[in-house]
């Protein structure tokens, strides 16, 4: 059964989807605090705030046209609004993350042996000038999907979302937006003049799409088989979460002129440390909700993902009818009910610390330093709730 795109049980997917976009990685104060305390130590070690990475980009004379333009939403529900806010607003130190983990893995490796000693003079703070360039590529490319993620599906337009007009608006910007960022990574990408590295990072971007299409094309009864398998949900996740941050570690390896199995174990840090990261935003409205509370999610995070294959189709769709409400919507607070009393949860909780001890054991192969330090440190933190 494919659900029909005007239909109630679709707008509430997309809405969810839209609202967890908005989501920090950590909503509890304890465990932000501790996050924020671990982002903020480790950029130090890499020489500056990762906050201004993207800085020259943000501030051309083009975007900062965009962003005159973007001040007309103000007012609507267009996403792109919530997005230009996070930007500017990111106290909890999620949106530059990719970027800080590239630099501080390009500091934990140091030089290779390979590398001539002229290349090694061009260091500062132990990190080569490429590096430092791939790290900001990494963050424009995430920063323009981010963008591109806002657009709206105007068939699904509600009076309450604003004037359509501002909404259609809002679309364009938000592709032009976004269009613009990806274009300036690609152009900086090329200036790399490493094959290898354009080649990575071309793959990355095509996951990427690969792995938004999945998500916007999610079937409600996808993965409604016998038993549980969490394949399926890692690969789609890899795609749409992971293959940026794991290409990306693994690039900056490579043009480090690392040998194979240094790239190798760069990429599986990012790899494992993306899926914890995602599995661990996934698990918030489940952990820290009380029952009975308003909380937002997607049907498409792992812990419904989970529960779906443990309870099976016939009582999955029992469930979704009991938590329709009279109004025919989906009642969050008796659907989040339904999930917690099986095992989706313990399940997505074990496999993020899964990921979080991969991640873990990736990284013990470089020598130990501040940087590996500051590694060890995040992939401990996606592992706290």
């Amino acid at each position: 059964m494919f659900l029909a795109p005007g239909s109630s049980l679709t707008r509430w997917v997309s809405v969810s989807v839209r609202g967890l976009r908005g989501l920090s990685l950590f909503s509890s104060s304890e465990s932000s605090s501790n996050w924020s305390k671990v982002v903020s130590d480790a950029e130090k070690i890499v020489g500056y705030p990762t906050s201004f990475m993207s800085l020259r980009c943000l501030l051309s004379d083009e975007l900062s046209n965009v962003a005159m333009h973007v001040r007309k939403l103000v007012g609507t529900q267009h996403p792109l609004l919530n997005t230009a806010r996070g930007f500017v607003y990111d106290s909890k130190n999620n949106l530059q993350m990719r970027g800080l983990i590239v630099l501080l893995l390009s500091k934990a490796a140091g030089p290779s042996h390979a590398a001539s000693e002229l290349l090694t003079k061009d260091m500062v703070s132990g990190i080569y000038p490429s590096q430092r360039n791939l790290a900001e590529i990494t963050e424009l490319i995430h920063t323009a999907f981010l963008v591109h993620r806002g657009i709206v599906n105007l068939k699904e337009w509600t009076v309450s979302d604003g004037p359509l007009k501002d909404m259609e608006f809002g679309n364009k910007m938000a592709v032009l937006s976004g269009d613009f960022l990806l274009a300036n990574a690609c152009t900086g990408l090329a200036e790399l003049n490493d094959t290898k590295v354009v080649e990575l990072i071309s793959s990355a971007i095509a996951d990427l799409v690969q792995g938004i299409y999945y998500e916007n094309y999610y079937n409600v009864e996808d993965g409604l088989g016998d038993g549980v398998d969490t394949t399926p949900w890692e690969d789609q996740a890899f795609l749409s979460h992971g293959a940026l941050l794991a290409k990306s570690c693994q690039a900056a390896m490579k043009l480090a002129k690392h040998d194979r199995e240094a790239q190798r174990l760069a990429y599986l840090y990012g790899k494992h440390l993306s899926l914890g990261h995602k599995l661990n935003s996934d698990l918030q409205p489940f952990v820290k909700s009380r029952l009975g509370a308003m909380t937002s999610f997607s049907l498409s995070a792992a812990p419904v993902v989970f529960h779906r294959q443990i309870v099976g189709k016939e009582k999955w769709h029992q469930q979704l009818q009991e938590a329709k409400t009279l109004r025919n919507q989906l009642d969050y607070s008796k659907l989040l009910a339904a999930v917690k009393s099986e095992k989706g949860v313990s399940l997505a909780v074990d496999l993020c610390r899964y990921h979080s001890n991969r991640a873990l054991e990736a990284i013990q192969a470089f020598p130990s330093s501040e940087a590996r330090s500051a590694l060890e440190n995040i992939a401990s933190a996606v592992n706290k709730f």
